[in-house]
C-alpha cells in the first residue's frame, strides 16, 4: 500500500460545522443511524458534502471511534477549518494517495482492519469504485457496524456509485436569511427507510465570508 501523509495541496475549505439542526433533531444523519453501511455524497460544491462529512467525523471522535481519511494527494479539505470545528486532526489518520483508482483498495485494506468507525473516501469527480470492491466494503461495514463514506462530486441527477451504495445523499449549501450558511441533505437513495427523511445544519463560513 503507498501512501504519504498530510502535505496539504490545493485544500478546500469546508463551512465550519456548527451542528445546529434546522430540521428536528431526529435527524438520521448521524453515527448510529448509518453504521453498517456503504454510503454516498454527492454534490456539485464540495464544500456542503465536506461539512457533512466532518460532522459524522466529529461525532464518531466523540464516540471514541478511530476515523480515516482517503484522498487523492492533489487536493485535501482545509485542516484549520477541521480543527475549529472541533476535529482532533492527531486522531484522524490521513491518506494520501498518489493513485486515485487504489483508493478503493486503501479502504478495503483499512476496513478489514476492523479497526475504524469511519472511513471516508474524498473520490471527486473522476475516480470510481469498482463493483467488486463496492461488494467488499459494503459487506465490511456490516460486519464491523462501521461507515464506509464516499464522496463525489457530481449532480444529483448523475448515477450513483453503485447498486451496493445502501444509501445516497445529495448535499448543498445555501445562503440563511438569518445569516450563515444552511447545509442541506437530500436522501436519493435509502434502502433501508426509503427515501423519506432529510436534514439541514446551520453553518458558518470560513472568516471573511459572509
Amino acid at each position: 500500500m503507498s501512501h504519504s501523509v498530510v502535505q496539504f495541496q490545493n485544500p478546500i475549505s469546508a463551512s465550519r460545522f456548527e451542528r445546529v439542526a434546522i430540521e428536528p433533531l431526529t435527524s438520521r444523519w448521524r453515527i448510529a443511524e448509518i453504521a453498517g453501511r456503504l454510503v454516498e455524497v454527492s454534490g456539485l460544491e464540495a464544500t456542503a458534502a465536506l461539512t457533512l462529512a466532518f460532522a459524522l467525523v466529529l461525532e464518531a471522535q466523540r464516540l471514541g471511534e478511530p476515523v480515516a481519511w482517503i484522498t487523492p494527494v492533489e487536493s485535501s479539505f482545509y485542516p484549520p477549518d477541521a480543527a475549529e470545528g472541533g476535529v482532533d486532526l492527531d486522531a484522524l489518520v490521513v491518506i494520501r494517495i498518489p493513485e486515485a483508482r487504489v483508493m478503493a483498495r486503501v479502504a478495503d485494506r483499512l476496513a478489514r482492519s476492523g479497526g475504524f468507525g469511519l472511513i471516508v473516501l474524498d473520490l471527486g469527480a473522476q475516480v470510481e469504485v469498482p463493483t467488486p470492491l463496492q461488494a467488499r466494503l459494503a459487506g465490511l461495514a456490516q460486519k464491523h457496524h462501521a461507515i464506509v463514506l464516499c464522496l463525489k462530486e457530481k449532480a444529483s441527477t448523475a448515477p450513483s456509485l453503485g447498486s451496493l451504495v445502501s444509501l445516497r445523499v445529495h448535499a448543498q449549501r445555501r445562503r440563511a436569511p438569518e445569516g450563515g450558511f444552511a447545509c442541506e441533505l437530500a436522501v436519493l437513495k435509502d434502502k433501508r427507510r426509503g427515501p423519506t427523511w432529510a436534514h439541514a445544519e446551520a453553518c458558518r463560513g470560513p472568516a471573511g465570508v459572509r
